[in-house]
C-alpha cells in the first residue's frame, strides 16, 4: 500500500508540472525499493524488516550491502589467479613437459576472414570452390587456412593445464575451509538447526567469509570469461555462472546461510575431483587420469543424487516448512533448489554414460571443447562423409575423431 501510495503521488506530481525530474526519480527509487523488499515477500510471518535493524550488542545478520564486497575482491581473486597462473602453474606445467602448442597464425586475408567470421567456420565444397576461383588459390590452401584460422581461436594445452590448476587449487582449498568450518556448527550434524530461531540466526565472521568468497570467486569466473579465449561452452558456463551467483545472493539476503553454507559445501566435494583429473590428462598421465575421472564420477553421483535430495532438500522442504512455514521466498528458494536437482538427474546421466565407456573402452579422452585440428585430410574426409556415408573413411576407428578406446569429454571437462 505504501509502494502504491508513493506511485500515485509520482504520477499527480507529473501531472500536475510542479515536481522537478529529480524530484520524481527519488520517488520513483523509493517506490521500487518498498516493492522489492516487501517484508511479506521476503519475511515469514510476524517479522518485519525493523526487527532486524538493531540488534544486541555483538550480534549481527545478514545485510544486502555485505554482498558488495564481492566485487572488489572477484577482481583481488581475478589478479591473485593471473599471477598464479603465469607463476606457479605454467613452470609446473614446463617441468611437466607440457608447452605452449604455438599454433601457425593463418595468412592475412580479407575476403576469408569476412566469410568466417560472418558466413561459416566450416565451409562446404561449393563455397571452397568458389573461393578458390575468387582468390586464384588451391582448394586445399584454402582448407588450410580455415584450419589454422580455428586453431588461433582455441586456447593451448598449456592454458588449459594453468587455468585448471588454478581452479584445482580454489576448490580443493575451498572444500577443505568449508569442512572445517562446518565440522564445529550445530547445523551440519543437525539440519534442523537451520532453521530454529530463523531469522533471528547471527552472522560469523567464518560463515561471513565463507559466503563472500564463493561469491567472489563465481564473480571473477564471470569477468574471466569475456578475457579468456572462449569456447564452445561459453553460454552454457555463462549461465551456469550467474545461476550460482543468484542463489548465493539470494539466500544470504535471505539469511538462508547455514543451509546454503551445506549446498556450497557439498556443491565443491566433486569440483576439485574433475579438474584432478583434467591435469592429468593434459599431462598425459591417462591412468591417473581415469582414476581420478571414476572417482569424481562416484562422487558426483553419490553427493548430488543420494546426499543432495535427502539432507538438502528434505531440510529446506519439511523441516523448514514444519518449524518455520513456507513463504512467498521460501517458495522461491526452494523451486531453485529443485530445478538445480532436475540439473543434477541429468549431469549425472551424462557422466555415468562417459564413465561406463571409459571403463569399457579403455580411457576417458581429451578435453574437446577446443580440440585443435592437426591434418587437412579430416577436412577431406568430412566432405567426403556429406557425399558418401558408407565410405570407410567415415567409419575409421583411428586418429584424433576416430573413437579407438577414446570417450568423448563434453561434459566432464566442465560444460556442467
Amino acid at each position: 500500500l505504501n509502494a502504491r501510495a508513493r506511485l500515485r503521488t509520482a504520477a499527480n506530481l507529473v501531472w500536475a508540472r510542479r515536481a522537478e525530474p529529480s524530484e520524481v526519480s527519488v520517488i520513483m527509487a523509493a517506490t521500487f525499493s518498498d516493492w522489492f523488499w516487501n517484508e511479506r515477500f521476503w519475511l515469514p510471518q510476524n517479522v518485519t524488516w525493523a526487527d532486524l535493524v538493531d540488534p544486541e550488542p555483538g550480534v549481527e545478520y545478514p545485510k544486502a550491502g555485505h554482498i558488495l564486497a564481492a566485487f572488489p575482491l572477484a577482481l583481488g581473486i581475478f589478479v591473485v589467479r593471473l599471477l598464479f597462473e603465469r607463476y606457479i602453474a605454467k613452470p609446473c606445467a614446463l617441468r611437466l613437459k607440457i608447452h605452449d602448442d604455438g599454433f601457425r597464425k593463418a595468412q592475412p586475408n580479407a575476403i576469408l576472414e569476412k566469410v568466417f567470421t560472418s558466413i561459416t567456420k566450416y565451409p562446404d565444397d561449393k563455397r571452397l570452390n568458389g573461393l578458390a576461383k575468387q582468390l586464384d588459390w588451391d582448394v586445399r590452401k584454402i582448407q588450410r587456412w580455415f584450419r589454422q584460422r580455428r586453431n588461433q581461436d582455441k586456447p593451448s594445452t598449456l592454458t588449459k593445464f594453468c587455468e585448471s590448476m588454478w581452479r584445482f587449487t580454489f576448490y580443493s582449498s575451498i572444500f577443505i575451509y568449508g569442512i572445517r568450518f562446518l565440522w564445529l556448527t550445530p547445523w551440519f550434524w543437525n539440519t534442523r538447526q537451520c532453521w530454529y530461531n530463523y531469522p533471528y540466526q547471527p552472522l560469523t565472521p567464518g560463515l561471513y567469509y565463507y559466503y563472500i568468497l564463493e561469491l567472489a570467486f563465481y564473480w571473477s569466473l564471470m569477468f574471466s570469461q569475456f578475457t579468456d579465449i572462449k569456447r564452445k561452452d561459453f553460454l552454457i558456463m555463462f549461465v551456469h555462472h550467474l545461476a550460482t551467483i543468484g542463489l548465493i545472493t539470494f539466500s544470504y539476503m535471505n539469511n538462508m546461510v547455514r543451509v546454503g553454507t551445506l549446498v556450497m559445501c557439498l556443491h565443491d566435494a566433486s569440483d576439485f575431483l574433475l579438474e584432478a583429473a583434467k591435469l592429468s590428462n593434459y599431462a598425459k598421465y591417462q591412468r591417473i587420469c581415469d582414476t581420478f575421472f571414476i572417482i569424481f564420477s562416484f562422487v558426483f553421483v553419490t553427493t548430488r543424487l543420494g546426499i543432495f535430495p535427502l539432507w538438502i532438500l528434505h531440510t529446506t522442504l519439511f523441516e523448514s516448512w514444519e518449524i518455520i512455514g513456507p513463504y512467498p521466498s521460501w517458495w522461491l528458494f526452494n523451486v531453485l533448489l529443485l530445478t538445480l536437482q532436475v540439473l543434477h538427474v541429468f549431469w549425472s546421466y551424462l557422466i555415468l554414460c562417459i564413465a561406463y565407456k571409459a571403463m569399457v573402452r579403455g580411457k576417458v579422452s581429451k578435453d574437446d571443447r577446443s580440440d585443435v585440428e592437426s591434418s587437412s585430410d579430416e577436412e577431406d574426409t568430412q566432405s567426403n562423409c556429406k557425399k558418401n556415408t558408407n565410405s570407410p573413411l567415415c567409419n575409421k576407428t583411428s586418429g584424433a575423431n576416430g573413437t579407438n578406446g577414446h570417450v568423448s569429454a563434453d561434459v566432464w571437462t566442465g560444460r556442467y
